[in-house]
């Protein structure tokens, strides 16, 4: 029996050049410029909202590096009946300083300047202006000077546009008197109740201290707590176990981390209350599993071929990780400690639950000292109901913001810095 073959149809080569051919090919070109200009509308509307939040934020929040200020003549010798401007230089110029009862001076010549009632006009704080001055130039006590003093914070409002009709016909009287002068108050210090004096000092002072515990507790432990997973641990349920557990806890709401540095070190510990040490340290619990992620990961990206190599010329294995694998890996681990270091530095329902939202009216001098941060610094000015708060809550926004992207640019750095290519 012969064995028959069937016959093989013979397939016809493309027609490029044909109808149905060409309009397949109009569909994938559509099809892809549809895609490029459905990405590059993303990217423009993502820029936007962007764009508007920054000239929403720094057009309110510039005005709180302002304020309004009226001139004050001061007499000195009237005032003082004479005094010298030695004693207000040298170790003792502080306490010569109090016993020269500015605040005095200062109401008697706004009084006579401004009537009985002109001190109403100006803010509480407005002879710290004067003090500062003194220290800074003790010669204008021998004699007259013009000083140019802040006003009471509605006055302020209405000057910049936004008051109420009573404050703005006070504005419309003053008329040419009213100046706009930088506010140094809101770099130097820290909360009061007068939106005149406040200062983002003792928040910014606060959120570095905070940052500094936050970052010597969790990257170290956080990368030590990687190399051992992937470079030694035994691969067995209880390993397996630890990983989930961690994953989990990157994903964790970070009100749950408040409320465990709250039983633990407050309730159990009985650490200070409102301290940037356990700010620090229950920030850097919650950023701690996100380093470990970033860690496992980078080391997890060394290549295979570096490790055999290391051990090839006679490296232990504690060599081959420490002097080989882990400054391979430092790129990847310092661009997961950016962004756990970025989101502890925004957040803020952890430490509202330990007590970090105390009016600090003082920076803290030590890690065991009140403190407050800027988050919470925001959150408390956003709560309150003086309008000149408005701004200022802005400009704290704006100080946050410059204080992320200085942290940032340092951990990109010393991530560029310790980059490596094989």
């Amino acid at each position: 029996m012969n064995n028959l073959t069937a016959p093989t149809e013979k397939r016809q080569p493309t027609d490029w050049q044909g109808e149905a051919m060409q309009k397949r090919i109009k569909k994938r070109y559509a099809a892809e410029s549809r895609f490029k200009a459905l990405g590059l509308g993303a990217i423009i509307l993502s820029a936007g909202f962007l764009a508007f939040l920054l000239f929403v934020m720094v057009g309110n929040g510039l005005r709180g590096f302002t304020q309004t200020e009226l001139p004050v003549e001061m007499d000195f010798p009237a005032l003082t009946g004479g005094v010298s401007a030695s004693q207000f230089e040298g170790p003792n110029a502080v306490a010569n300083l109090r016993t020269l009862a500015v605040r005095d001076l200062v109401t008697a010549s706004i009084e006579i300047q401004y009537g009985n009632e002109g001190t109403e006009l100006f803010s509480g704080g407005a002879w710290q202006t004067v003090n500062s001055a003194i220290l800074s130039n003790p010669e204008i006590v021998e004699g007259k000077v013009t000083l140019s003093l802040p006003v009471e914070s509605e006055l302020d409002v209405a000057y910049k546009g936004d008051g109420n009709p009573q404050a703005e016909g006070m504005v419309a009287e003053l008329g040419d008197q009213l100046s706009t002068g930088f506010n140094s108050n809101f770099l130097v210090n820290s909360d009061a109740t007068d939106p005149m004096q406040v200062g983002i000092w003792g928040a910014l002072k606060g959120s570095l201290i905070t940052m500094m515990i936050t970052l010597a507790l969790a990257f170290p432990v956080g990368v030590l707590a990687a190399l051992y997973l992937e470079e030694y641990a035994p691969k067995n349920r209880y390993t397996d176990m630890i990983e989930v557990s961690i994953n989990n806890l990157a994903a964790v709401p970070s009100i749950i981390f408040g409320l465990l540095g709250l039983a633990v070190f407050l309730n159990l510990f009985g650490l200070p209350r409102s301290a940037a040490l356990v700010g620090g340290l229950t920030l850097a619990l919650m950023t701690m599993p996100v380093i470990v992620i970033s860690g496992r990961n980078a080391v997890k990206s060394v290549p295979p071929s570096i490790r055999e190599a290391a051990l090839g010329i006679g490296a232990s294995p504690v060599q081959v990780v420490f002097h080989h694998v882990l400054p391979l890996a430092l790129p990847g681990i310092l661009t997961g400690t950016i962004i756990g270091m970025a989101r502890a530095l925004g957040e803020t329902a952890p430490l509202l639950m330990i007590g970090m939202r105390a009016f600090i009216a003082t920076p803290p001098s030590g890690i065991a000292d009140p403190a407050t941060v800027l988050p919470v610094q925001i959150f408390l000015w956003s709560d309150e109901v003086n309008r000149g708060f408005v701004e200022k809550t802005s400009a704290a926004i704006i100080m946050l913001l410059v204080f992320l992207l200085t942290m940032n640019a340092v951990a990109i750095y010393l991530r560029n810095r310790f980059e490596t290519r094989w």
